[in-house]
């Protein structure tokens, strides 16, 4: 079946299957139409097999060669569940704040050893930021260039023995991630070589 035609729609709730111009079957519950665009979305079965979850998929109708609805919702659909606004300007503003952090980072000239180490504290404890180039941390904790566990100045206690061992375990981390300089590999490489002759 082409798009729908003037007048014709899909019922959000209705069970309908798609045969896409690919030969898939896709069988689901309507969950939006888009008259204008002709854009079905269905909720289908989880293609992980996983009970309670779904897949959402979005459906250009220009590209099915067949629909059939399976079974037509009749009554009104269930209201939308409300959103939280308070909590999505919260997060959208937690983003905005990080970005912005990021950016004065980058324009103050901080390296990127200091940049990551930033973006490791602040997976860890969110009130992290930017002094010019020193990382602030709950402000008690202040971590100078260029970046290292001597660097950590504060009141002693826990707080600067664990932003320390954070600070520590990130260039652990990131020493063993590392690729090996390709001069150094090349001079191992001799090394074993002169050594099988």
């Amino acid at each position: 079946m082409a798009a729908p035609g003037p007048g014709e729609y899909f019922s959000v709730g209705s069970h309908v299957s798609c045969l896409t111009c690919l030969g898939q079957r896709l069988q689901g519950e309507v969950v939006a139409f888009d008259y204008q665009s002709k854009m079905l979305t269905l909720k289908c079965a989880a293609s992980s097999g996983k009970p309670n979850v779904s897949d959402v998929v979005l459906i250009n109708l220009a590209y099915v060669s067949e629909v059939d609805i399976i079974n037509d919702r009749t009554e009104t659909p269930p209201p939308l569940a409300s959103l939280n606004i308070s909590k999505l300007a919260s997060r959208a503003r937690a983003e905005k704040e990080d970005k912005l952090s990021q950016a004065y980072a980058i324009s103050a000239g901080v390296s990127q050893e200091g940049q990551q180490l930033f973006h490791t504290i602040h997976k860890t404890i969110k009130d992290c930021k930017w002094q010019e180039k020193n990382i602030i941390v709950m402000d008690d904790v202040v971590i100078s260039p260029p970046y290292q566990v001597d660097n950590c100045k504060g009141k002693d206690g826990s707080a600067l023995s664990h932003i320390r061992k954070i600070v520590e375990k990130h260039f652990r981390d990131t020493e063993g991630q590392k690729p090996v300089p390709r001069s150094q590999a090349q001079q191992t490489q001799k090394d074993s070589s002169s050594l099988s002759s």
